[in-house]
Formats: structure tokens, sequence, C-alpha cells
């Protein structure tokens, strides 16, 4: 098997934490996405994890004295060849259980893509987020790629599994994992034979 039929292993954040959320189903749909295609998905789900405020980040813990979640997360973060964003729109901005979930952590992400699926109840689908977001992945070393998977109207775009009831949310989200796993794979291909530093 060549390092371009290998499975890709990817790390599916989620970004809130709200009772009545409705960003699960996004995620739900890229985890079935994902697994249909034969890559390894996994959820990182904030309501699960369940982090702390930002004090330390991961690297501020001297070695073997880090909480269990965060070197769980290092760990995962270290061996994935990419990230899959899922994020709605507050304000105008990043939701604070993303930016939270994303600032533990640095080094861990570098050499690695991101890719910003959003969503919103309303009809922008969270792309004025996917904006800011975009200046945070890359200070953090997971850049995103050009094309995004925006969801409007979540609520009647998705069912509560994460099946798209409207063949264009399909659609847009094919030709996205097509872009996102020929970064992932160029990238993982180049960590191979070493980074920069």
């Amino acid at each position: 098997m060549t390092s371009e039929t290998q499975p890709l292993s990817i790390a599916v954040l989620l970004g809130s934490v709200r009772h009545d959320r409705l960003g699960i189903r996004a995620a739900r749909m890229v985890m079935r996405a994902l697994e249909a295609r034969g890559h390894e998905a996994v959820l990182v789900d904030p309501m699960e994890v369940q982090l702390p405020l930002l004090d330390r980040m991961y690297k501020e813990y001297a070695t073997g004295t880090a909480p269990t979640v965060l070197e769980k997360l290092a760990t995962l973060y270290r061996r994935v060849d990419g990230f899959l964003i899922v994020s709605g729109e507050y304000n105008h901005g990043i939701p604070p259980a993303m930016k939270n979930l994303l600032d533990h952590f640095l080094e861990e992400y570098f050499w690695r893509p991101s890719g910003i699926v959003c969503y919103s109840a309303g009809q922008y689908g969270g792309v004025r987020a996917a904006m800011a977001l975009r200046a945070t992945l890359a200070e953090l070393g997971m850049s995103a790629i050009p094309s995004e998977c925006a969801i409007p109207r979540i609520g009647k775009a998705l069912d509560e599994d994460g099946v798209a009831l409207d063949d264009h949310i399909t659609r847009v989200l094919d030709r996205f994992l097509d872009e996102f796993f020929w970064h992932a794979r160029a990238l993982r291909r180049e960590r191979l034979s070493g980074t920069p530093y």
C-alpha cells in the first residue's frame, strides 16, 4: 500500500457545548463521510472531553505532568494527518468552546492541514466564523484549505443523524473532502521526509 492509497487519520473537532446544539449533526455527517471513504475519523467533542477554560497550554506542563485529557489529545493530534473543524457562528465569530479547544495546543497541529465545516441556523452557513477561524488555524500551524463546507439552515439541511436532506450539501461535502484529502496526503508525504524545524 502506497502513501497515496493508505487511509488517512482525521480528527474532527466540534466547537459547541450547547445542550440544544445542531453542530453535532454536521459532525456526524463528516464522520460518516470519512468512514465511508475508508479513513479513520476520531471525534473530539468538548462536551465529552470537558477541557477547563484555558489556564496552561499542554506545552506549559513539565513532561508527564499534564492532565490526562490533555495527554490523550496531544497523542491523538500528533498521530493524525489532518483536522476537520466543525464550527457554528456566534456573534459573527468563533464559538468560545471551539476557541478554548484549539488554544490548549500548538506544536501538535504543525504540518497538518485543516478544513472548515461551518454551519448556522440562518442563510450564511457560518462563513463569518470561518473567516475568523482561518486566521486562528494558520497561527496554530494547521492552515485551512481554500474551500470550506458551509451548511446554511442546518436544522433543515441535516437530520439528527447527520444525513443531508439536500443533495447540494452532499455534493459540496464530496468536493471539499477531495480537496482536503489531497492536502492531507501531500503533507503526510512531506512529514515522512522531515519538516523544516
